[in-house]
């Protein structure tokens, strides 16, 4: 793979981390990022990893990061998680998530386009999660948020293929990170009501933390072996959990749809305009 430079936000743990690093196993360059660079700095190599401070919900911040770097690759990794029935979240909670995990990553991709597009080179990879693919009781606001961005992300794709510049969307199952101890957010209220439902999922996701199946590293070689294709995939699905989601959420929406086709399809005038 000829040697790019790689933006990635949220190298403070987890996939991030995992990303940055095989990127560099692999000969890139890497401007690894999070809020609080000190806790990276053991990534930075002369002339390989630059380590840099980023809250991407800075718009300011993200530009300045984005002209110093240059970069050819970019990693939309940074996120973080809310977890309640929609009723339980509160407000100021719903808008940092979605600031987080669709504004933050849109920060940074309007930051970097102008230098992509004078290239006519570039990719774009956007982490979504499971919960964009069909999603739980309990993850209603992040779902909308990574759904955000995977709209985003496919208009992106028809924008920018004519220029030359790919678009990734990454759709990992349960990876083995502290994203559920240290980047998931409880909501503020808890209604009983919502017991066995919401919460059900709580409980659930709360027992799996240091079991999950996945390994970060294995989901970033294969980020990587995507990155490294002339023809990149639109969605690249990590994990056996999150692959047999997709196919049975796609036989689900078919199923539905032919169901009630004769209901919803002549909708159209009878007589032409």
């Amino acid at each position: 793979m000829k040697q790019k430079t790689w933006l990635i936000t949220g190298c403070s743990r987890g996939l991030g981390r995992a990303i940055a690093e095989a990127a560099l196993e692999a000969g890139q360059r890497v401007i690894a990022t999070a809020r609080d660079a000190s806790v990276i700095a053991d990534l930075e190599k002369p002339s390989m990893c630059e380590v840099m401070t980023l809250d991407v919900t800075d718009q300011a911040q993200a530009r300045d990061v984005v002209a110093a770097s240059k970069p050819d690759v970019i990693v939309n990794n940074a996120g973080q998680g809310l977890l309640g029935a929609v009723e339980e979240c509160g407000e100021e909670q719903i808008r940092r998530c979605m600031e987080t995990n669709f504004h933050g990553p849109l920060n940074v991709i309007r930051a970097a386009l102008p230098g992509l597009r004078s290239r006519r080179s570039g990719h774009i990879i956007n982490i979504s999660a499971a919960a964009a693919i069909s999603n739980y009781a309990g993850f209603g606001i992040y779902g909308a948020a990574k759904g955000a961005l995977e709209m985003l992300s496919e208009s992106l794709r028809l924008e920018l293929a004519p220029l030359g510049i790919h678009v990734t969307l990454v759709q990992p199952g349960p990876f083995r990170t502290a994203f559920i101890s240290r980047s998931l957010e409880k909501a503020e209220h808890e209604i009983g009501d919502y017991a066995a439902s919401s919460g059900k999922f709580a409980r659930l996701i709360e027992g799996m933390d240091g079991r999950q199946p996945g390994d970060p590293a294995r989901a970033a070689r294969a980020i990587m072996a995507a990155a490294s294709s002339d023809k990149p995939p639109m969605r690249l699905v990590l994990g056996r959990y999150a692959n047999e989601k997709a196919r049975r959420r796609g036989a689900e929406v078919e199923k539905e749809r032919a169901e009630w086709e004769a209901v919803g399809s002549p909708c159209e005038f009878t007589s032409p305009a």
